[in-house]
C-alpha cells in the first residue's frame, strides 16, 4: 500500500463524514449525490484493495447519519439498511449473476419487484394492535430519532388499522409533493423567509421539527414500501405481495410497483420506460429500486454490514443544462489538498438553480479544457451542486485563454506543490488557517474528542480572529472574548467551556485518533493505544519498536515515528501536557496468558465491550489484537454491524468465525472450539 493511497483514503473518509452530516444531520446536502456516489466507490475500492485500512467508523461501514440528540432515540428492532447502487446495464447485470452465484439452487432469479425509488425521508412506523404507537427516523440504522409527533399529522398515514396484526412495522419515504413544494417557497418568499432547495430537504426538515404544527403545514405524503416486522399476521410469500397486503390495510403504496417475470430483460424494460416517465409525475424519484421478490430467496441471500443483497438502486441518468462559467477558484482541504471548483451563472437544473460545482484537480480541468468565459455543460447528478461535463466548443470566445492552476494559497499565500506521485496540489503552510480549521473539525468530532457545540461555522470564526493557531489553542481559550461575539451568550459559552473540560477526560486512542496522523484511522489508534498505554512511550518509541506492532504495518508505523519527529507536532503535544489532557491508556490487570501467541481480530459492535475494552482483554491475556485479517489470524469475532471484508477474507482463509459469547469462552479458556 502507497502512502498515496493511504493518505486518499483518509481524505475521503472524512469528507463523505462531512457531507453524511450535511445530508442527514442538517437536511442542507453540500454536494450531489453522483458527487456523493463517485467518493463512496472510490472509498470502497480502496477498501476492499486494502483490507489493513480497515477502520469501522468508516462511511462504508455505517448507515445515514448521526440521530439528533434533540429527538428521543429509538432502536430498529431489524436494522434499516442503505442499498447498495448501480449505474449502468452492465452494473445490473453483474448484480443478478452475483446473487444467482450465492443461491443453493442452480435456476437463475426470473422473478424481480421494482420500485420507484423516492426522494424523501426514510420512517419506521410501529403499531400495536392496529394503533400507530411510534414513528422513527432511519438515523444511522440502528437508532433512530423519535418523529411520532410529526408522523401523526400526515393524512396519508393511518393512525389505527382494523383487523391488523399485534406487531406491525411498516417502512416507507416521507415525501413532499412537487406542487406543494413550490406553494411552499412561494409562500416563503413573500414573507421574506429562506426558501427550501429541493422537496426531500423539506420533507426532511418538516419531520425534525420539534413544534408539529410545522409539519401539519406542510401537506406531507407518504408512501408505504416494506414491512419491517409483523407478529401475529397472515404467511407472507413475496415482496411484491407484501405490498398488496400493506394496501389491504390501508396503506398508500405506489400504483407504479410491479412485478416483473421475465429476468435481466424486463428489468431493463421497467428502467427505460421510467427514465422516459421521469417528468410525469408530483413527486420526485431518482432511480428505481429492483428487489428479488421471493422472500425465501430474500432470507437466503441475506445482507452485508450495510445494505441488503437482494436488492439494488439502479440510480437514473440526471438532467443536464447549460450555463456561463464565470471564474474557477481554489479551496483548501483539512489536510491542504487545493481543489478546484467552478463558479457558475446561476442556472435551473431539475428543479435545482446551481451556481457552483467541483471540478476535483487540476489534472481534470486540463482534460476537460473548460475555461472561464467557457459555455459548459452541467449535469444535475442529485440536489445542490452539479457537474460540469465539459465546453460548449461552438461558443467558445476567440482567443480565450487557458486556465492555469495557481501557484500560491488562496487562503494563507503560501506555495501550492504538487507532489510526485500525487494528482492534488498541497498547501505547503502547516499553519494555513484552512488546514488549521480542518484539523480542528477532526479533532472535535464524536470518533475523536467528541466536542459538542463547537461546529464548522463556531470554529472557523475562532480562527479568523486569531483565538486559535492550532488545536492545543482548544485549551486556552478566552471564554470571555468569547462572550462578546454575537450568538455567544453565557449559556452558550458556559456549554462549550464544559465541551473542551470534559474532552480533557477522553481515552488515549481518542487523543491518538483526534491528532490527524496521517493514516492512522480509529482501528490503529486504539492498537497503539493498547499496546504502548501512554502517550509519551509512543512518542519516544522507535521505529522498530512500532513496526513490531501486529497489525500496524510499516507504512503506518513510519508516520506514527515521522510524525512525533516534527518540533511542531512535540509543541502541540506539550500543549495538551499543561492542558491536563489524558495521555494513559487504558489499565490492564494482571490475568492468565490464555490467549498467548493468539491473533484475534474482531469485526462489529459487542454487547459486552467498548473498544478499548475489546483489545484490552485479548492483549492482557498474551493475545495479539490487529485491525485486518491474514494468514496469521487464529479467530474472527463477529458482532452487529461487521465488516464485510473480513468477514469474506476469513471464509475465504477458512479461519474460525466466533459469536461473542464464543468470545466469552475464548477468553476464558483460551480454546477455539471450531
Amino acid at each position: 500500500m502507497t502512502d498515496d493511497d493511504l493518505l486518499r483514503i483518509q481524505e475521503l473518509r472524512t469528507e463523505i463524514r462531512k457531507h453524511n452530516v450535511a445530508y442527514y444531520d442538517s437536511d442542507n446536502p453540500s454536494i450531489s449525490d453522483q458527487e456523493w456516489d463517485h467518493l463512496m466507490r472510490e472509498l470502497r475500492n480502496l477498501e476492499a484493495k486494502y483490507p489493513e485500512a480497515y477502520d469501522p467508523t468508516s462511511p462504508t461501514e455505517n448507515v445515514g447519519g448521526t440521530p439528533s440528540q434533540i429527538f428521543a432515540p429509538v432502536q430498529h428492532a431489524v436494522p434499516m439498511m442503505s442499498l447498495d447502487n448501480a449505474f449502468d446495464d452492465s452494473e445490473l447485470d453483474q448484480w443478478v449473476k452475483k446473487i444467482e452465484r450465492r443461491l443453493e439452487s442452480s435456476t437463475s432469479i426470473s422473478e424481480f419487484c421494482c420500485e420507484l425509488k423516492f426522494d424523501g425521508l426514510a420512517i419506521s412506523i410501529r403499531y400495536e394492535d392496529g394503533k400507530l404507537v411510534q414513528a422513527a427516523t432511519r438515523g444511522d440504522g440502528s437508532i433512530g430519532e423519535d418523529v411520532t409527533h410529526n408522523v401523526l399529522t400526515i393524512r396519508d398515514i393511518p393512525k389505527y388499522i382494523k383487523g391488523a396484526p399485534q406487531v406491525l412495522e411498516v417502512r416507507g419515504e416521507v415525501y413532499l409533493r412537487i406542487s406543494e413544494f413550490e406553494k411552499l417557497n412561494k409562500k416563503a418568499e413573500q414573507l421574506g423567509e429562506k426558501t427550501y432547495v429541493n422537496p426531500r430537504n423539506a420533507a426532511a426538515g418538516s419531520i425534525r421539527q420539534k413544534n408539529s404544527a410545522v409539519a401539519a403545514q406542510r401537506n406531507l405524503s407518504f408512501w408505504a414500501y416494506q414491512i419491517g416486522r409483523i407478529s401475529g399476521g397472515p404467511a407472507l410469500e413475496s415482496h411484491f405481495g407484501t405490498l398488496e397486503y400493506l394496501s389491504s390495510l390501508g396503506f398508500p403504496v405506489n400504483q407504479n410497483a410491479q412485478r416483473v417475470t421475465t429476468g435481466k430483460e424486463g428489468l431493463k424494460a421497467y428502467i427505460n420506460e421510467y427514465r422516459q416517465k421521469k417528468s410525469d409525475f408530483d413527486y420526485e424519484f431518482d432511480g428505481i429500486v429492483i428487489k428479488a421478490d421471493s422472500l425465501q430467496i430474500q432470507e437466503e441471500l441475506g445482507a452485508t454490514a450495510k445494505a441488503p443483497r437482494w436488492a439494488l438502486a439502479f440510480k437514473l441518468p440526471p438532467e443536464e443544462q447549460t450555463t456561463k462559467l464565470l471564474d474557477i477558484e481554489v479551496s483548501i482541504g483539512a489536510a491542504g489538498s487545493a481543489t478546484p471548483f467552478a463558479v457558475l451563472e446561476p442556472v435551473f437544473v431539475g428543479g435545482v438553480t446551481v451556481s457552483t460545482a467541483t471540478l476535483h484537480n487540476s489534472d481534470q480541468v486540463r482534460e476537460k479544457d473548460v475555461r472561464p468565459g467557457d459555455t459548459v455543460i452541467v449535469r444535475r447528478a442529485g440536489e445542490v451542486i452539479p457537474e460540469v461535463l465539459g465546453p460548449v466548443l461552438d461558443k467558445r470566445p476567440i482567443g480565450l485563454p487557458q486556465w492555469k492552476f495557481p501557484t500560491s494559497c488562496p487562503s494563507c499565500g503560501a506555495d501550492l506543490s504538487r507532489p510526485e506521485g500525487e494528482a492534488r496540489h498541497r498547501c505547503t503552510n502547516y499553519f494555513c488557517p484552512r488546514q488549521v480549521r480542518g484539523r480542528v473539525e477532526h479533532f472535535a468530532q464524536r470518533t475523536a474528542m467528541d466536542i459538542e457545540h463547537l461546529g464548522e461555522q463556531t470554529i472557523d470564526l475562532f480562527v479568523t480572529e486569531g483565538l486559535m493557531n492550532d488545536v492545543g489553542d482548544l485549551y486556552t481559550l478566552d471564554f470571555q472574548r468569547i462572550q462578546s461575539f454575537e450568538g455567544f451568550g453565557e449559556t452558550s459559552v458556559n456549554n462549550l467551556q464544559r465541551a473542551i473540560e470534559s474532552s480533557k477526560s477522553k481515552t488515549l486512542a481518542n487523543l491518538i485518533f483526534g491528532l490527524s496522523i496521517p493514516h492512522v484511522g480509529r482501528t490503529n489508534a486504539d492498537l497503539l493505544a493498547v499496546s504502548f498505554r501512554h502517550l509519551d512511550l509512543i512518542i519516544e518509541a522507535s521505529l522498530d519498536e512500532l513496526e513490531a506492532i501486529e497489525g500496524l504495518g510499516p507504512v503506518i508505523a513510519g508516520s506514527v515515528f515521522n510524525y512525533f519527529r516534527e518540533p511542531k507536532h512535540r509543541a502541540l503535544i506539550e500543549k495538551f501536557r499543561s492542558a491536563g489532557v489524558n495521555f494513559a491508556g487504558p489499565v490492564i490487570e494482571e490475568t492468565d496468558n490464555t490467549l498467548e501467541g493468539k491473533v484475534i481480530v474482531v469485526t462489529g459492535t459487542l454487547e459486552g465491550f467498548t473498544r478499548d475494552q475489546i483489545a484490552e482483554a485479548i492483549t492482557s491475556r498474551g493475545g495479539k489484537s490487529p485491525g485486518s485479517v491474514s494468514g496469521k489470524t487464529s479467530a474472527l469475532v463477529v458482532g452487529s454491524n461487521p465488516g464485510g471484508s473480513k468477514l469474506k477474507k476469513a471464509e475465504e482463509l477458512g479461519i474460525p468465525i466466533l459469536d461473542e459469547v464464543e468470545f466469552q469462552n475464548l477468553l476464558m479458556s483460551g480454546e477455539i472450539d471450531k
